[in-house]
């Protein structure tokens, strides 16, 4: 096979060349356009940790992330926030958590205040942002976090509640502005923007009663019968309702950017509502936004998802895929198209894909013209979790590299011990690709796709013309198949087949039972250059 490994020159500033080749740095200068020059762009992020933050929630993290990095190769400061609504209720238990019994002990209480059912962290909540804040990283993305608990509970949005609370009908009225009758909230119907957290048995099972007008909110508890006037300046559990809490933070943090799901970003959905309240309430405009669509799972992934049922989240994804290439799958497909992750046979395609991006922004393979070269060198770059790399990577097609993996029982070093070429400095990639192959065919490639070398001491039967064509082969080609390129050696083996009488189907048969017990394999005139002489000569010596 021919690899194409070596370094050429960029070509040219890419920062300059692909200004616009790019849907992030589209959004880039929409934002600079729209709010100016600032000190500082603040892009935003966030989700509940209800439960596993599964791969269709990281799609608006490395977006915004994405983003950020457009605009800081426009020489931007950018502040990426990313929010933990860890003050949200916990409204159900996942199927896929344990000790189900014992957080149903929990149900409507704040999700910070949930125990974590896997006794590793300090709450539930806390649990699942670990999970994400360790694995972000190995992507190259690094947020700013933002607990909303702790946000709350330390009082810095006590001016904010009390916007809302004095302002409740002219927030009412931006809510039902988009409704239809029946499902507008009633005239003769007190709306409140806040609710709280019962101060006695912590759960949100309150009813407002009244509001004096400052900081003043009193309640009663249908849960316990608790009942209190309590100091939103004070009080832990106070808090708003998600359409004026969003534009609240907006207004807070300055956020110029965050884009949301295409269920938020419905007609007449949480955005179109929030931005009404961010511009006639909080008096800041709306951030830039963009609406992204789901991502959908191709293929059954094996056991990769048994601790997480039906659940993939990124750390799953990586198991499978090279951090450059998650990032590729995103940067590479525009936001609001859906599209699936797989992990089954079209792993190998999306591994051509991003190697064939990788030839074309390294000018190894010419694009068809510049517009498509800027456009595939600008995605090549926002794939990588730490820019540009130094030398071009070391390329294997999967597919190649999954036969010698299998060779070799899984070993990564001996697989890189036969690759002399390699460079030092492409070494840590290509073991990276490496385990991810091996991870792939062990845990979720097909069946027909996986083998293993026979044992030496273990044989098969063989109809006697097969044997004669075995016997033949190992006498006739093994002693010349150095010396010959895979073309000449597939016509010698083609040969043995019509000398012995037998079709070329019945001797390829043979051959693969001989050599791992199956009726097809690898190319086999390719599959033998990678076995090598000397352990076919072990094999087929037993015949």
């Amino acid at each position: 096979m021919s690899n194409c490994n070596q370094s050429t020159d960029n070509q040219s500033n890419p920062s300059q060349q692909t200004k616009l080749s790019h849907w992030a740095d589209q959004t880039a200068e929409k934002i600079i356009r729209e709010r100016g020059d600032l000190d500082v762009y603040t892009c935003a992020s966030g989700i509940t940790p209800s439960g596993t933050v599964h791969i269709g929630n990281f799609r608006e993290i490395i977006s915004v992330d994405l983003v950020v990095r457009a605009l800081r190769d426009r020489g931007k400061k950018v502040r990426f926030i990313y929010s933990w609504d860890d003050y949200d209720v916990f409204r159900k238990v996942p199927q896929n958590m344990p000790k189900a019994n014992q957080l149903a002990d929990y149900l409507r209480f704040p999700i910070t205040m949930v125990p974590d059912p896997f006794d590793r962290d300090d709450s539930y909540a806390r649990h699942h942002e670990v999970d994400v804040e360790s694995a972000l990283p190995m992507v190259g993305i690094h947020p700013e976090y933002l607990y909303q608990a702790q946000r709350y509970r330390s009082h810095l949005y006590d001016e904010g509640m009390k916007i809302a609370l004095q302002n409740r009908n002219k927030i009412k009225d931006c809510l039902n502005r988009y409704r239809d009758d029946a499902h507008k909230i009633p005239a003769d119907e007190e709306y409140w923007p806040a609710s709280i957290f019962c101060e006695k048995c912590n759960r949100d099972t309150t009813v407002i009663d009244s509001y004096d007008g400052e900081y003043g909110l009193t309640y009663h508890c249908t849960e316990c019968g608790h009942s209190e006037t309590a100091d939103i300046r004070t009080a832990s559990g106070v808090k708003l309702g998600w359409r004026v809490d969003w534009p609240m933070r907006w207004q807070f943090e300055k956020t110029v950017f965050e884009p949301a799901g295409k269920d938020h970003h419905s007609q007449g959905g949480s955005f179109d509502t929030a931005r009404l309240v961010a511009d006639e309430i909080y008096h800041w405009p709306a951030p830039v936004t963009f609406r992204y669509d789901f991502i959908g799972i191709k293929g059954t992934p094996g056991k990769m998802s048994s601790s997480k049922g039906q659940v993939i989240a990124l750390p799953d994804v990586l198991r499978v895929y090279p951090p450059e290439i998650v990032r590729y799958m995103f940067a590479g497909t525009r936001p609001n198209t859906e599209f699936s992750i797989s992990f089954d046979l079209d792993v190998l395609k999306t591994y051509e894909d991003y190697d064939k991006t990788e030839r074309i922004a390294w000018g190894v393979e010419k694009a068809k013209n510049e517009d498509v070269y800027a456009k595939e060198r600008r995605i090549y770059e926002l794939s990588q979790v730490d820019g540009m790399p130094e030398t071009m990577p070391y390329q294997m097609p999967l597919r190649h590299l999954c036969n010698l993996l299998q060779t070799n029982s899984g070993d990564i070093d001996a697989v890189i011990a036969s690759l002399p070429e390699v460079k030092p400095e492409q070494l840590d990639r290509l073991k990276t690709r490496c385990r991810c192959a091996w991870y792939w065919i062990t845990e979720c490639a097909p069946e027909d796709f996986r083998f293993a070398l026979q044992p030496v001491g273990t044989t098969v039967e063989l109809e006697a013309q097969q044997l004669a064509a075995i016997q033949k082969i190992r006498q006739e080609v093994l002693p010349v198949m150095d010396t010959l390129e895979e073309k000449p050696l597939s016509e010698a083996i083609y040969a043995v087949a019509h000398d012995c009488g037998l079709e070329t189907k019945a001797l390829f048969t043979a051959v693969y039972q001989v050599l791992i017990g199956k009726n097809a394999g690898p190319r086999i005139a390719s599959f033998m250059k990678i076995i090598g002489r000397q352990r076919l000569e072990e094999i087929l010596g037993q015949y």
